[in-house]
């Protein structure tokens, strides 16, 4: 049976799902907010209550190689607003998760997209400006860094 392919809206849905159920199976408590609520998909906090951070959820369909992030990414810069970026897989198979802080997001998506306006398009043109950034792990730096959250 071949496979169909899912939407982007149900494989962002699917993302934050995935880090609710993690963050629970971590030992946090996490709330999946309103779709109304701005660049906050999950609020995650410890069971004693005594530290919560926001988490924006990227999410990735099996054989993307790049997260899709926008030009307002690179303003969000709040030491409670953390990253979690979901690389789903085949099947049934776990998810890998990268967990970062915005103000590295920020930075990183800065700097990429001025390179990337410097190099010249497939076929020596000059890239034009848009709204979209990239981001990827490169050396799984971040992959399953829970930690950074300091729950």
């Amino acid at each position: 049976m071949p496979k169909r392919k899912v939407s982007s809206i149900l494989v962002g849905v699917a993302g934050e799902y995935y880090v609710a159920a993690e963050l629970s199976n971590l030992g946090y408590i996490a709330s999946i907010t309103l779709r109304n609520t701005k660049s906050i998909d999950i609020i995650a906090t410890n069971e004693r209550g005594s530290k919560t951070v926001n988490i924006q959820v990227k999410t990735k369909s099996p054989g993307k190689k790049k997260w899709i992030l926008s030009e307002k990414n690179e303003r969000i810069r709040d030491k409670n607003i953390f990253y979690v970026f979901v690389s789903l897989k085949e099947g049934k198979e776990r998810p890998d998760y990268h967990i970062v802080p915005s103000a590295r997001i920020a930075t990183a998506v800065t700097k990429g997209h001025k390179e990337w306006l410097k190099k010249p398009g497939k076929q020596g043109q000059k890239h034009r400006d848009s709204n979209m950034r990239k981001w990827f792990d490169e050396k799984g730096k971040y992959l399953e860094q829970w930690k950074l959250l300091g729950l």
